[in-house]
């Protein structure tokens, strides 16, 4: 089943890019739904967390999730899918569980020819806050920040999935595709004035008034 999502209107513009980021969890799987514009501006269209009940056994959660992923793709023709890249965790049950979604979102995704970015968590995090070793807070904060939203999005595999999304828009839009190295890569130095500043600086920069004020 979805959980309520928040919406938007359609594209922000004809060369705008859609993509669907994808959190995949067993229990909870967020999804959320991004428009970059051609200035990397990122516009929300879609948040919500698809669930399966721990209840049922795994071929059920993995029908359950499956069609709730479906049904999004179906809905929102996005351009492209960020998934989350599975890595090893101590809780073996948990990646399990992660690579099996991720399975079925590959699998769903390819059925409709989208191409399919894989981004660990630091390169989401390096992308979205410019600081690969960010905290949830620190990358939900700035999610909302950059999307222009009153608050952030919960539960955190919502926030998580509009974060994937936005990277994989950001690192289209880069030259060569390039983006951020998870492991050196820190908050960005801003300079003076606004004017050549590129979107993950400006959000930056308003996100550390926020503090202050």
């Amino acid at each position: 089943m979805t959980g309520g999502g928040a919406r938007t209107t359609g594209r922000t513009g004809p060369a705008a890019i859609r993509v669907l980021g994808i959190d995949p969890g067993l229990t909870r799987c967020g999804i959320g739904v991004v428009d970059i514009a051609p200035d990397r501006r990122p516009t929300l269209v879609h948040v919500s967390v698809v669930r399966s009940s721990p209840d049922d056994d795994i071929a059920r959660r993995l029908l359950t999730i499956g069609a709730g992923i479906e049904a999004l793709l179906d809905e929102f023709a996005p351009q492209a899918v960020a998934l989350e890249q599975v890595f090893a965790q101590q809780n073996l049950k948990s990646v399990m569980g992660v690579a099996q979604i991720s399975g079925v979102a590959l699998h769903e995704s390819a059925r409709r020819g989208l191409p399919v970015g894989m981004h660990t968590p630091s390169e989401v995090k390096a992308a979205i806050t410019g600081y690969g070793d960010a905290d949830k807070r620190q990358v939900g904060a700035m999610v909302a920040r950059v999307l222009g939203l009153a608050e952030v999005p919960k539960p955190a595999d919502a926030s998580d999935a509009l974060a994937l999304a936005v990277c994989h828009g950001w690192r289209r839009g880069m030259p060569g595709g390039a983006a951020p190295d998870p492991r050196t890569a820190r908050p960005p130095r801003v300079p003076a004035g606004d004017g050549t500043l590129t979107p993950a600086q400006r959000a930056w920069r308003a996100a550390e008034r926020g503090t202050r004020t």
